[in-house]
Protein backbone atom coordinates (compact mmCIF):
# COMPACT_ATOMS: atom_id res chain seq x y z
CA UNK A 1 0.00 0.00 0.00
CA UNK A 2 2.44 2.33 0.57
CA UNK A 3 4.41 1.82 -2.45
CA UNK A 4 0.74 2.63 -4.34
CA UNK A 5 1.13 5.22 -2.35
CA UNK A 6 4.75 6.57 -3.48
CA UNK A 7 3.93 5.67 -7.26
CA UNK A 8 0.93 8.05 -7.41
CA UNK A 9 2.31 10.71 -5.77
CA UNK A 10 5.45 10.19 -8.33
CA UNK A 11 2.45 10.25 -11.03
CA UNK A 12 0.73 13.32 -9.99
CA UNK A 13 4.23 14.95 -9.87
CA UNK A 14 4.91 14.03 -13.87
CA UNK A 15 2.28 16.47 -14.71
CA UNK A 16 4.29 19.49 -13.43
CA UNK A 17 7.28 20.63 -14.80
CA UNK A 18 9.51 19.43 -12.46
CA UNK A 19 9.28 18.70 -8.06
CA UNK A 20 10.52 22.43 -7.01
CA UNK A 21 7.71 23.50 -8.86
CA UNK A 22 5.13 21.13 -6.97
CA UNK A 23 7.34 22.42 -3.72
CA UNK A 24 6.58 26.11 -4.70
CA UNK A 25 2.93 25.21 -5.59
CA UNK A 26 2.09 23.61 -2.46
CA UNK A 27 3.78 25.43 -0.85
CA UNK A 28 6.15 22.67 0.89
CA UNK A 29 9.57 22.14 1.67
CA UNK A 30 11.67 20.65 -1.19
CA UNK A 31 13.28 18.08 1.36
CA UNK A 32 10.23 17.27 3.15
CA UNK A 33 8.25 16.48 0.14
CA UNK A 34 11.12 14.34 -1.24
CA UNK A 35 10.66 12.01 1.76
CA UNK A 36 7.55 11.23 0.95
CA UNK A 37 8.65 11.00 -3.19
CA UNK A 38 11.23 8.35 -1.39
CA UNK A 39 8.69 6.18 0.64
CA UNK A 40 10.84 7.20 3.68
CA UNK A 41 8.07 9.05 5.45
CA UNK A 42 4.06 9.11 5.11
CA UNK A 43 2.97 12.73 5.24
CA UNK A 44 1.60 13.75 8.71
CA UNK A 45 -2.20 14.85 8.66
CA UNK A 46 -1.53 18.97 7.93
CA UNK A 47 0.89 17.94 5.53
CA UNK A 48 -1.47 15.14 3.83
CA UNK A 49 -4.76 17.60 3.50
CA UNK A 50 -2.17 20.35 1.46
CA UNK A 51 -1.21 17.33 -0.77
CA UNK A 52 -4.67 16.26 -0.98
CA UNK A 53 -6.14 20.05 -1.84
CA UNK A 54 -3.17 20.72 -4.54
CA UNK A 55 -3.86 17.94 -6.79
CA UNK A 56 -7.28 17.66 -6.40
CA UNK A 57 -7.58 13.99 -4.86
CA UNK A 58 -9.07 12.54 -2.16
CA UNK A 59 -6.90 10.63 0.28
CA UNK A 60 -8.14 7.08 -0.08
CA UNK A 61 -7.17 7.81 -3.67
CA UNK A 62 -3.90 7.95 -2.77
CA UNK A 63 -3.74 4.55 -1.56
CA UNK A 64 -5.36 2.83 -4.61
CA UNK A 65 -3.55 0.01 -7.02
CA UNK A 66 -1.29 2.01 -8.92
CA UNK A 67 -2.99 0.53 -12.01
CA UNK A 68 -6.44 1.32 -10.68
CA UNK A 69 -5.34 5.05 -10.11
CA UNK A 70 -3.75 5.72 -13.01
CA UNK A 71 -7.42 4.55 -14.93
CA UNK A 72 -8.82 7.14 -12.74
CA UNK A 73 -6.69 9.82 -14.22
CA UNK A 74 -6.61 8.75 -17.37
CA UNK A 75 -10.60 8.93 -17.30
CA UNK A 76 -10.55 12.48 -16.12
CA UNK A 77 -11.91 11.98 -12.40
CA UNK A 78 -9.11 13.26 -11.43
CA UNK A 79 -7.55 16.53 -12.41
CA UNK A 80 -3.73 16.28 -12.43
CA UNK A 81 -2.98 19.07 -15.27
CA UNK A 82 -2.25 22.44 -14.40
CA UNK A 83 -5.46 23.98 -15.40
CA UNK A 84 -5.48 27.06 -13.22
CA UNK A 85 -3.63 25.85 -10.40
CA UNK A 86 -2.12 29.45 -9.22
CA UNK A 87 -3.39 32.65 -9.42
CA UNK A 88 -1.27 34.31 -12.26
CA UNK A 89 -2.46 31.68 -14.87
CA UNK A 90 -6.32 31.84 -13.88
CA UNK A 91 -6.20 35.77 -13.23
CA UNK A 92 -4.16 36.44 -16.93
CA UNK A 93 -6.90 34.22 -18.54
CA UNK A 94 -9.86 36.05 -17.62
CA UNK A 95 -8.50 39.61 -17.91
CA UNK A 96 -7.91 40.28 -14.64
CA UNK A 97 -4.87 42.96 -14.00
CA UNK A 98 -1.62 41.77 -11.41
CA UNK A 99 -2.28 44.67 -9.34
CA UNK A 100 -5.92 43.98 -9.35
CA UNK A 101 -5.12 40.41 -7.60
CA UNK A 102 -2.01 41.64 -5.60
CA UNK A 103 -3.97 44.54 -3.97
CA UNK A 104 -7.12 41.62 -3.14
CA UNK A 105 -4.86 39.47 -1.60
CA UNK A 106 -4.42 42.05 1.53
CA UNK A 107 -6.37 41.10 4.29
CA UNK A 108 -7.04 37.18 2.91
CA UNK A 109 -4.31 35.45 5.16
CA UNK A 110 -7.63 35.90 8.20
CA UNK A 111 -9.64 33.45 5.99
CA UNK A 112 -7.51 30.80 4.52
CA UNK A 113 -8.31 27.09 5.17
CA UNK A 114 -10.91 24.84 4.49
CA UNK A 115 -14.71 25.69 4.68
CA UNK A 116 -17.73 23.35 4.32
CA UNK A 117 -20.29 25.79 1.90
CA UNK A 118 -23.85 25.05 2.02
CA UNK A 119 -26.86 26.11 -0.37
CA UNK A 120 -30.02 25.06 -2.17
CA UNK A 121 -28.74 22.40 -4.47
CA UNK A 122 -29.67 24.05 -8.24
CA UNK A 123 -30.14 20.69 -9.78
CA UNK A 124 -32.10 19.20 -6.98
CA UNK A 125 -34.72 21.47 -5.66
CA UNK A 126 -35.19 21.37 -1.90
CA UNK A 127 -32.24 19.58 -1.18
CA UNK A 128 -29.27 21.63 0.42
CA UNK A 129 -25.65 20.44 -0.59
CA UNK A 130 -22.63 20.39 1.02
CA UNK A 131 -19.31 20.91 -0.46
CA UNK A 132 -15.76 21.28 0.42
CA UNK A 133 -13.57 24.43 -0.41
CA UNK A 134 -10.12 25.55 0.55
CA UNK A 135 -8.85 28.82 -0.04
CA UNK A 136 -4.17 28.97 -0.41
CA UNK A 137 -2.23 31.88 -0.66
CA UNK A 138 -0.20 31.58 -3.66
CA UNK A 139 2.78 34.07 -4.75
CA UNK A 140 0.62 36.02 -6.95
CA UNK A 141 -2.92 35.97 -4.81
CA UNK A 142 -5.33 33.67 -3.30
CA UNK A 143 -6.33 30.57 -4.71
CA UNK A 144 -9.25 28.09 -3.89
CA UNK A 145 -10.96 24.54 -5.17
CA UNK A 146 -14.22 23.98 -4.64
CA UNK A 147 -15.11 19.81 -4.27
CA UNK A 148 -18.28 18.84 -5.01
CA UNK A 149 -19.50 14.90 -3.83
CA UNK A 150 -22.40 13.62 -5.00
CA UNK A 151 -24.41 9.82 -4.46
CA UNK A 152 -27.75 9.51 -6.41
CA UNK A 153 -27.99 6.24 -3.65
CA UNK A 154 -26.22 4.57 -0.79
CA UNK A 155 -25.80 1.85 -3.87
CA UNK A 156 -24.10 3.84 -6.73
CA UNK A 157 -20.53 5.35 -7.09
CA UNK A 158 -20.12 8.89 -5.51
CA UNK A 159 -19.44 11.34 -8.29
CA UNK A 160 -16.69 14.27 -8.16
CA UNK A 161 -16.61 17.80 -9.18
CA UNK A 162 -14.34 19.96 -8.72
CA UNK A 163 -14.09 23.87 -9.14
CA UNK A 164 -10.86 25.99 -9.09
CA UNK A 165 -10.65 29.86 -8.53
CA UNK A 166 -9.03 33.26 -7.45
CA UNK A 167 -10.18 34.74 -4.65
CA UNK A 168 -9.93 38.39 -4.24
CA UNK A 169 -11.08 41.02 -1.25
CA UNK A 170 -12.27 44.20 -2.45
CA UNK A 171 -14.02 46.95 -1.14
CA UNK A 172 -14.45 44.90 2.08
CA UNK A 173 -16.67 42.22 -0.12
CA UNK A 174 -14.68 38.64 -0.65
CA UNK A 175 -15.15 38.21 -4.65
CA UNK A 176 -14.78 34.52 -5.41
CA UNK A 177 -14.82 33.25 -9.24
CA UNK A 178 -13.61 30.13 -10.26
CA UNK A 179 -14.61 27.14 -13.17
CA UNK A 180 -15.37 23.52 -13.25
CA UNK A 181 -12.08 21.44 -14.37
CA UNK A 182 -13.16 18.32 -15.20
CA UNK A 183 -15.79 18.88 -17.76
CA UNK A 184 -14.91 22.58 -18.50
CA UNK A 185 -18.82 23.79 -18.41
CA UNK A 186 -19.67 26.42 -15.80
CA UNK A 187 -18.55 29.23 -14.15
CA UNK A 188 -19.60 30.15 -10.82
CA UNK A 189 -19.23 33.70 -8.98
CA UNK A 190 -19.41 33.74 -5.03
CA UNK A 191 -19.30 37.23 -3.20
CA UNK A 192 -19.55 36.79 0.86
CA UNK A 193 -19.30 39.49 3.56
CA UNK A 194 -16.04 39.27 5.68
CA UNK A 195 -16.27 38.69 9.23
CA UNK A 196 -14.98 41.05 11.42
CA UNK A 197 -14.45 38.85 14.17
CA UNK A 198 -10.84 37.34 15.66
CA UNK A 199 -12.16 33.63 14.88
CA UNK A 200 -13.94 33.52 11.56
CA UNK A 201 -16.22 31.05 11.99
CA UNK A 202 -19.02 31.79 8.95
CA UNK A 203 -19.40 33.85 5.99
CA UNK A 204 -22.45 34.60 4.59
CA UNK A 205 -23.11 35.91 0.85
CA UNK A 206 -24.62 35.08 -2.76
CA UNK A 207 -23.96 32.28 -5.04
CA UNK A 208 -24.37 32.62 -9.15
CA UNK A 209 -24.04 29.54 -11.83
CA UNK A 210 -26.22 26.84 -13.42
CA UNK A 211 -27.99 23.70 -12.69
CA UNK A 212 -25.82 20.91 -12.94
CA UNK A 213 -28.21 18.71 -14.83
CA UNK A 214 -29.62 18.94 -18.43
CA UNK A 215 -31.70 22.44 -18.05
CA UNK A 216 -28.50 24.16 -17.03
CA UNK A 217 -30.90 27.00 -15.54
CA UNK A 218 -29.13 29.82 -14.70
CA UNK A 219 -29.65 30.30 -10.59
CA UNK A 220 -28.47 32.65 -7.63
CA UNK A 221 -28.86 31.68 -4.20
CA UNK A 222 -27.75 32.50 -0.75
CA UNK A 223 -24.56 30.40 0.79
CA UNK A 224 -23.27 29.75 4.07
CA UNK A 225 -19.03 28.88 4.49
CA UNK A 226 -18.54 27.20 7.92
CA UNK A 227 -15.16 26.80 9.03
CA UNK A 228 -13.92 23.49 9.54
CA UNK A 229 -12.66 22.04 12.92
CA UNK A 230 -8.86 21.36 12.18
CA UNK A 231 -8.94 18.02 13.84
CA UNK A 232 -10.83 16.75 10.78
CA UNK A 233 -9.00 15.11 8.05
CA UNK A 234 -9.92 16.06 4.28
CA UNK A 235 -10.96 12.20 4.22
CA UNK A 236 -13.35 12.59 7.01
CA UNK A 237 -14.65 16.12 5.23
CA UNK A 238 -15.18 14.73 1.55
CA UNK A 239 -17.10 11.64 2.96
CA UNK A 240 -19.54 14.16 4.57
CA UNK A 241 -20.49 16.25 1.23
CA UNK A 242 -23.64 15.52 -0.78
CA UNK A 243 -26.89 16.50 -0.09
CA UNK A 244 -29.05 16.66 2.74
CA UNK A 245 -32.62 17.17 3.86
CA UNK A 246 -33.71 20.86 5.31
CA UNK A 247 -34.97 18.71 8.29
CA UNK A 248 -30.91 17.17 8.92
CA UNK A 249 -30.16 17.12 12.71
CA UNK A 250 -26.82 18.16 11.08
CA UNK A 251 -28.29 21.75 9.96
CA UNK A 252 -29.06 24.14 13.04
CA UNK A 253 -31.66 26.79 12.45
CA UNK A 254 -28.91 30.02 12.14
CA UNK A 255 -27.60 28.13 9.04
CA UNK A 256 -30.89 27.50 8.07
CA UNK A 257 -32.46 31.08 7.70
CA UNK A 258 -29.10 32.32 6.22
CA UNK A 259 -29.45 30.41 3.33
CA UNK A 260 -33.26 30.40 3.04
CA UNK A 261 -33.77 31.68 -0.49
CA UNK A 262 -37.18 34.00 0.58
CA UNK A 263 -37.75 37.42 -1.06
CA UNK A 264 -39.70 40.07 1.23
CA UNK A 265 -42.43 42.03 -0.03
CA UNK A 266 -40.20 45.00 0.50
CA UNK A 267 -37.26 43.47 -1.36
CA UNK A 268 -36.69 44.71 -5.05
CA UNK A 269 -33.98 42.56 -5.57
CA UNK A 270 -32.66 38.74 -4.25
CA UNK A 271 -30.22 40.48 -1.88
CA UNK A 272 -27.45 38.29 0.52
CA UNK A 273 -27.93 38.50 4.22
CA UNK A 274 -25.46 39.52 6.98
Amino acid sequence: MHDDFVANLHLLCSYYPSIAEVCRRLPMNRTQFNRYLSGRYRPRHMAMRRICAFFGVEEHELYLPQADFCNLVQMGRIAVSQQSSDSESLAGSIGWPDELVLRGKQGMTHYLGYYFEYYYSMSRPGKIIRTLVCLESRDNGIVYQRTERTQLSSQSRPCHNRYTGVAVKLGERIFLVDHETLNGHEITQTILFPSYQSQVTRLTGLRLGVADNSERMPCCVRVLYQRLDEQITLRQALTQCGWLSADSPELDDELLQAIRNDVAPEEYHFRARH
